[in-house]
């Protein structure tokens, strides 16, 4: 079970995560503006200033003293890059300011004799490095190389350039990405706000009528919203409500009918017993007769409770299909051969017209029973005549079963109710013999052996019952 206390509102998460994505977005814009730019300027300066003291090394090695001086004017112009060419014994060649003595190459604070004695030990002939400039207060890089050909070293070059973009564009930069920050924060907020309303407060009326509904009110609205999730819950559970509202009132209407269907051989068997005790008991007649009775509602009661527990196990799906293969017209033979004593008995007739052998698969025992409950309806419905009429008809992919009755018919608005548990035609001129779950029975076993069924009837002609077994 989930703690309460942990759960949060569908509007109060929405608002979150879209202020927490508004976030993320922000610190990566932040990122690729200010951060990263920054650190490829510096990238990039260092990679150019190397490069250019590798063209002006090679200038100098051709020997070309006025080339080599132009280019180096040319290069702390273009560049704004400050200057130093010192000889190998350290005597002054060639200098260029432009920061005004505030480099680390120039002035009072001159580092070109550390920076010649880190040259000196280097093993590639050139230094890179990042000096921070107490003076200017930032960064700066300094690039020395070896001036000569060969092992033969005739002078020293130095180069000192500022490792900072523009300040004034770097701060109006951090301002418009704060404003847009914020602007994406507050228009993020709003959105966030519509969308959680647009969707929490269909599920808030959803989640009412849902509670409405589990109190037991089943005409109870589910009303979607701007979405097609909430409209398909909204459906879903109005559908449910339904199949809800029927399965309430079929377990009413159950109770109802097993508590009557118990009651009245309960109450027999009781009466008999007493009246065997207080009466018939030393009367051998009337005693047989009155134990009959009890023997007959106990069957009943037996039959009525098995019917219950067999319904049951067919509809939650315990019970498996135990597959054969079957040949229709004997089988069908030997089920109505069965009834031959009811026949003679009780004046019934049961023809049988079949159709040629043909083999199909199912569960012989199960589908049995549903001829069986089928004929046993037909017998309790048919006309004075007490003719019952079962019928095989080959078809090109399966065998129809037809029961026919000569009774009274159903009429049109009942036929759906005919499978219902419980549920009797009134439509009878006798004693009807059974549980009421005969038809309930078959549908069940039909159903699951994804048969098709049906009944056909019209009034004062009869009815016929009818399935269809695929063929194997």
């Amino acid at each position: 079970m989930r703690n309460n206390l942990s759960q949060t509102p569908l509007q109060a998460e929405i608002l979150l995560c879209f202020i927490f994505f508004t976030i993320i977005f922000a610190g990566v814009l932040w990122v690729m503006q200010i951060v990263l730019p920054e650190r490829i300027y510096r990238s990039n300066t260092i990679r150019e200033l190397q490069q250019l003291a590798d063209n002006l090394s090679s200038i100098y090695e051709n020997g070309d003293v006025l080339e080599f001086k132009e280019a180096l004017e040319f290069v702390s112009r273009d560049s704004y890059v400050c200057i130093s060419v010192y000889k190998s014994n350290g005597r002054y060649v060639y200098s260029c300011d432009v920061m005004n003595y505030h480099c680390l190459l120039h002035g009072a604070h001159s580092m070109v004799r550390e920076f010649s004695n880190e040259l000196r030990k280097s093993s590639t002939g050139e230094i890179c490095m990042t000096v921070y400039d107490q003076e200017l207060q930032m960064d700066t890089v300094v690039i020395g190389k070896v001036l000569g050909s060969g092992d033969e070293v005739s002078g020293y070059l130095f180069m000192n350039a500022i490792l900072k973009q523009s300040g004034t564009n770097t701060r109006a930069q951090k301002q418009l990405i704060i404003i847009a920050s914020l602007i994406l924060l507050i228009i993020g907020s709003i959105i966030s706000f519509i969308v959680s309303r647009m969707l929490s407060v269909p599920i808030a009326r959803i989640t009412e009528s849902a509670k409405r509904m589990a109190k037991g009110d089943y005409n109870t609205k589910f009303e979607g919203g701007s979405c097609l999730e909430v409209d398909e819950l909204a459906t879903a559970l109005t559908y449910a409500e339904h199949e809800i509202s029927k399965a309430d009132m079929m377990q009413r209407d159950l109770i109802a009918n097993v508590s009557h269907d118990l009651r009245t051989p309960l109450t027999m068997l009781k009466a008999y017993a007493e009246m065997i005790r207080d009466l018939s008991g030393d009367n051998p007649v009337k005693r047989e007769a009155h134990l009959k009775i009890i023997i007959d509602e106990t069957d009943r009661l037996a039959a009525l409770v098995n019917d219950i527990l067999d319904l049951s196990k067919l509809e939650n799906g315990s019970q498996k299909l135990e597959t054969q293969q079957i040949d229709v017209s004997a089988w069908l033979s030997d089920i109505i051969q069965r009834y031959k004593g009811v026949s003679e008995q009780m004046g019934y007739h049961i023809s049988f017209t079949p159709d040629e052998s043909c083999m199909v698969e199912c569960d012989a025992a199960k589908m049995e029973r549903v001829v069986c409950n089928l004929i046993n309806n037909a017998i309790n419905y048919t006309g004075e005549d007490k003719q019952v009429f079962v019928s095989q008809i080959n078809t090109e992919d399966a065998v129809r079963i037809e029961v026919r009755d000569t009774g009274q018919g159903i009429e049109p608005d009942k036929i759906k109710k005919i499978f219902d548990k419980y549920y009797r035609s009134e439509n009878h001129k006798r004693e009807v013999v059974g549980t009421g779950l005969g038809l309930s029975i078959v549908k069940a076993i039909l159903k699951l052996h994804n048969f098709s069924f049906g009944v056909h009837s019209k009034l004062g002609e009869g009815s016929v019952f009818w399935f269809e077994l695929r063929k194997s």
